[in-house]
């Protein structure tokens, strides 16, 4: 397919999506879920650990896995085992990451999901549990170079990395580069796949309008990725339920989608599962640990 050809299927692609789903969903280009008046109050942004009961409704409808921060103690297990228990602050200290590796061999979450510093100490430290190691690829910006994210990548998954979550290249996707987005994301997804590990396509919705989240997404499917996901966590809004709905219609069932960021309310929980999310991430909560009352950790799921 030369480039001129990716470039008129793509448009087509996005057009048809745009289309289907502009009846049925609000327009809220740059967005997210974060509105004052659906906060609870002395919201700490940790919906899904915030109430049992709403991160329960996530599972029954469908998610195969949420994240939650470094914050997280004892939660439900079965839970637990959704979850990808994830610490990218920059200024995380080895203490710090210990701690998670602690809890998700404890609890059973899927993965710890770290920056690729940290990714020898934490496949030492989950060694001979389930737990998955996740790490990010060209985080948050995107803007490397596609040898850059592929070397990192290489380096991650001889380290033990088994999930990468990458970030496409912003710029050149706003810019029309179609076959350089697909390229990118095509080159780190050929990597990870011959070690046998998957990866996670970050969009940073808030930065794109929605032909351009349909493009994008649908590059992510032609690059062969597992997942497509909403946000780094570090823009400037995360996920919505517009948002999830058109990722969903792009990629169909065969792929994940994972909403994150700005989830905060059961109306938003129930948004996004409507929409179409199969993993929520989210940060975390001490209140959900008052509300679980967890045991021992549950069998681990996989994605």
């Amino acid at each position: 397919m030369t480039p001129a050809e990716l470039d008129s299927l793509v448009a087509q692609i996005g057009e048809e999506i745009l289309a289907r789903i502009g009846g049925g969903l609000p327009a809220r280009k740059g967005e997210g879920l974060n509105l004052p008046d659906q906060s609870c109050p002395g919201c700490q942004q940790r919906c899904p650990q915030t109430c049992v009961r709403n991160t329960k409704e996530i599972v029954a409808a469908g998610a195969d896995r949420v994240s939650a921060s470094e914050r997280l103690t004892k939660i439900d297990p079965a839970i637990a085992a959704l979850i990808d228990h994830t610490i990218l602050k920059p200024e995380a200290t080895r203490t710090d990451v210990l701690k998670v590796c602690r809890e998700a061999r404890q609890y059973g979450f899927a993965s710890v999901c770290v920056n690729p510093y940290w990714v020898p100490m934490v496949r030492a430290e989950l060694a001979g549990s389930p737990v998955k190691v996740c790490t990010v690829i060209g985080f948050p910006l995107g803007a490397t170079s596609t040898e850059a994210k592929v070397a990192e990548a290489e380096i991650c998954l001889r380290a033990g990395a088994t999930e990468l979550d990458m970030v496409i290249n912003i710029g050149a996707l706003r810019s029309g580069g179609h076959e350089a987005v697909k390229l990118d994301i095509q080159a780190v997804v050929k990597a990870a796949h011959q070690a046998g590990a998957i990866v996670k396509v970050i969009l940073e919705t808030a930065l794109l309008d929605d032909h351009q989240k349909a493009v994008a997404c649908s590059l992510a499917k032609l690059a062969g990725a597992d997942f497509v996901k909403t946000s780094t966590g570090f823009g400037p809004a995360g996920a919505s339920a517009h948002d999830v709905a058109l990722m969903r219609a792009v990629v169909g069932p065969e792929m994940g989608v994972k909403a994150s960021g700005g989830i905060r309310t059961l109306e938003d929980l129930k948004a996004m599962t409507a929409a179409g999310a199969t993993r929520i991430g989210a940060s975390a909560s001490v209140k959900i640990v008052e509300a679980t009352g967890a045991g021992a950790p549950s069998a681990h799921l996989h994605a």
